[in-house]
């Protein structure tokens, strides 16, 4: 095996991988992502000491522990394409002798957990609840540039999936589940199945004054999918990718989600602060007994 070059593996001056700027010692195993730079120092607060802060472009990452327990917590930014960046170059400080570009000999496993906020197509999910996507539908490309196998589940939901609703998105989906112990550990209020959109208007449904192929009768009747006993529940725009790779790479990944808006009844959250702030302290408190397995 040769080493990985220049080009493909790319580093600074000081060693660190090239967006993230980070040395391998200062991620921990356990790692939360966020879309909003901002919401780190809103999950750090919570640490009892912060050994590690490192901000570089749309990406903060602060490292720290809570009694014997290391965590990070790094901002993605907003989108899969984001995705891609965050999780090659975690897995690559995890798993890559960034002195010699060769893989390591023992291998790391992240647990990734999502601290996100999406929108309801469930009439029944208020606003301020909570949902853990129990599986992530691609509907951006990411994922169709790697050479991945998907397991059974996934590729029967994909196909399920593809065939609905009657007027089809314009877009080929893919599917990848959650990490089954993280899914177990990580129960919230609602578990479901998460639509990941390219954007946040007509990806969507959402109209403003350009025009959107996703009509109000097909967000209306996304809810009445179903595969196994799972519902589609919600949107929003990384989970997909971040169980897809993580599944790739050997990881563990969960994605949990504030619902900040209800697409169906048309409702906003009122106070979205202080639900975001919930959904951390939730997460926070299940993660500080959660299980190495």
């Amino acid at each position: 095996m040769q080493p990985i070059p220049d080009s493909e593996l790319v580093l600074n001056a000081d060693g660190t991988v090239y967006h993230l700027n980070l040395h391998p010692e200062q991620i921990a195993d356990t790692i939360f992502t966020v879309g909003d730079p901002g919401r780190v120092a809103r999950i750090s607060k919570h640490f009892d000491a912060i050994e590690h802060k490192v901000h570089r472009r749309e990406f903060v990452t602060h490292t720290g522990r809570i009694g014997t327990q290391r965590l990070t917590v790094i901002s993605t930014g907003i989108g899969t394409d984001n995705i891609d960046i965050v999780l090659n170059e975690l897995d690559a400080l995890a798993n890559i002798d960034l002195t010699t570009r060769m893989p390591r000999a023992q291998l790391r496993r992240l647990n990734i957990i999502r601290v996100g906020t999406s929108g309801a197509v469930w009439r029944e999910m208020p606003v301020g609840s909570f949902v853990t996507a129990a599986f992530g539908i691609g509907l951006d490309n990411l994922m169709h540039f790697y050479a991945y196998q998907p397991d059974a589940k996934a590729m029967a939901l994909t196909e399920q999936f593809a065939a609905f609703p009657t007027r089809p998105l314009p877009t080929q989906p893919y599917a990848f589940a959650a990490n089954a112990e993280l899914l177990q550990h990580y129960t919230l209020d609602f578990q479901g199945i998460t639509l990941t959109s390219p954007g946040f208007y007509a990806p969507q449904g959402r109209q403003l004054r350009g025009l959107t192929r996703l009509t109000a009768d097909t967000l209306m009747h996304l809810s009445d999918f179903q595969y196994d006993q799972w519902r589609i529940t919600n949107f929003e725009m990384e989970t997909s990718a971040i169980y897809g790779l993580s599944q790739m790479l050997g990881h563990r990944a969960v994605s949990c989600n504030v619902i900040l808006a209800n697409r169906i009844l048309g409702q906003f959250a009122a106070d979205p602060a202080r639900a975001v702030d919930e959904l951390i302290r939730q997460v926070l408190e299940k993660t500080i007994t959660l299980p190495y397995l």
